[in-house]
């Protein structure tokens, strides 16, 4: 798949053995089968969208790598999902990249936990915003985006999920900001906005 290429890959973390080793490794866990959502399309959206914001960036190389890792570990029925993905990216990339740019990628890969950088954290701005960009599709890609979250959750009751959902819902709408780059603001948050509100209240009253 274009933008998760080896080449993409060791562009960040070299061209050697052990990085190709990882870069499969990476891949694989991308490719799990109970990944609806969160697969290597969503990891090349992301890297894509990193990509066009990396200007925003402090340390580009190391929001591009945490991309690559910030849902290595995706396993709906946990609830540590960033905490393992950002052990694995520690571990993963020893001796392939310096420690201080292992250290930022750990930190990014558990920020997306909550999506609520700091007002100055360039590189956490830039990482949530292209982990959340798809809450801003066009409305029929939002829902297919929504459909495939709902298929991940496939082990919970409709009425489990519809509660956990709606408190994601809450919580993104909730934060101070849905973006933090001005043009990823500008241009993302009223359509993100209109389809978190849209679901929530379709949530709601299938709940009441």
């Amino acid at each position: 798949m274009s933008g998760v290429d080896f080449d993409a890959w060791a562009a960040l973390a070299g061209d050697s053995p052990t990085s190709r080793t990882e870069w499969a490794a990476v891949v694989g866990a991308w490719s799990e089968p109970h990944r609806s959502y969160h697969d290597l399309a969503h990891l090349a959206a992301v890297l894509g969208i990193v990509e066009e914001l990396a200007g925003h960036a402090a340390d580009p190389v190391a929001v591009r790598l945490a991309a690559w890792y910030h849902d290595v570990a995706y396993d709906p029925q946990r609830s540590d999902n960033e905490e393992v993905s950002a052990a694995r990216a520690r571990i993963g990339l020893l001796g392939l990249v310096d420690d201080a740019t292992v250290a930022e990628v750990e930190r990014l890969v558990l920020l997306t936990a909550g999506h609520d950088p700091e007002p100055d954290d360039a590189d956490g701005a830039v990482l949530c915003d292209a982990d959340l960009a798809v809450l801003a599709s066009p409305p029929a890609a939002y829902a297919g985006y929504a459909s495939a979250v709902r298929a991940e959750y496939g082990h919970l009751s409709d009425a489990d999920f519809t509660a956990g959902r709606i408190a994601v819902l809450e919580q993104l709408l909730a934060l101070p900001a849905l973006y933090r780059v001005p043009v990823a603001a500008q241009r993302w948050t009223e359509p993100a906005r209109a389809n978190l509100t849209a679901e929530l209240t379709l949530l709601r009253a299938r709940s009441a």
